[in-house]
């Protein structure tokens, strides 16, 4: 049975994992992953791979992979790639999912925490791309900016982003725009120059060039 994504974001259960997912991110600190950001991870990481020429079907894979990608939140979030590929193939395969699909999404989600993460197909290249590159200061629910951490500091900060594919260069650019009175541009590349090496990976996965833009500098 082919699972689409009208049939995952319809998903009663799945919806409850996403929320209680987040409750509990609420609760230490972290910034939003609720359905804001699973449904913006979902839409960028079709979009790579429609622009970059993939067929529907896989770049449906990876809408509904970026939709699922973290549910493992609601176990803990130490290893919630690897909780949430589990607890997405029980869901999927309980939907009556093909097994080629299931294998699909399910390396796609183990692949895209940064401590762990490979892009090992197209389908989780295309959602490290678009998880790691939703940075944005709505993302930040600590209304206290005295008791910012870095990463509070540095996601506020980030008073523009976009995420741009020019097909002919091959390449994929994230642009943001700063604001340095809250965060030093060198902060940024400091705080998540992991993640940004992850997405030059990635990119190189779907054969572009990463590019890290901000403030019109270039960094990557």
């Amino acid at each position: 049975m082919k699972i689409t994504f009208k049939d995952i974001k319809n998903n009663e259960a799945i919806a409850t994992y996403i929320r209680k997912a987040d409750e509990s991110l609420i609760a230490m600190g972290y910034t939003e992953h609720s359905f804001a950001h699973v449904g913006k991870v979902a839409h960028d990481a079709r979009w790579i791979l429609e622009t970059m020429g993939y067929s529907d079907r896989e770049a449906e894979l990876a809408q509904i992979a970026g939709y699922l990608h973290d549910i493992g939140n609601v176990v803990n979030r130490i290893d919630h790639a690897q909780s949430g590929a589990v607890m997405a193939f029980r869901i999927l395969d309980k939907m009556g999912a093909d097994a080629e699909d299931i294998a699909t999404i399910v390396t796609a989600i183990g692949n895209h925490d940064e401590k762990t993460a490979f892009p090992v197909n197209p389908i989780a290249a295309a959602l490290i791309l678009a998880d790691k590159c939703d940075v944005r200061d709505t993302r930040v629910r600590n209304t206290d900016h005295i008791t910012f951490d870095i990463h509070d500091r540095v996601n506020y900060s980030v008073k523009q982003s976009k995420l741009l594919i020019n097909v002919e260069k091959k390449e994929i650019e994230l642009r943001l725009r700063i604001d340095t009175s809250i965060c030093a541009v060198m902060d940024y590349f400091e705080i998540f120059l992991n993640r940004m090496i992850l997405c030059k990976k990635a990119a190189e996965k779907l054969e572009l060039k990463f590019i890290l833009r901000i403030n019109g500098q270039k960094l990557m």
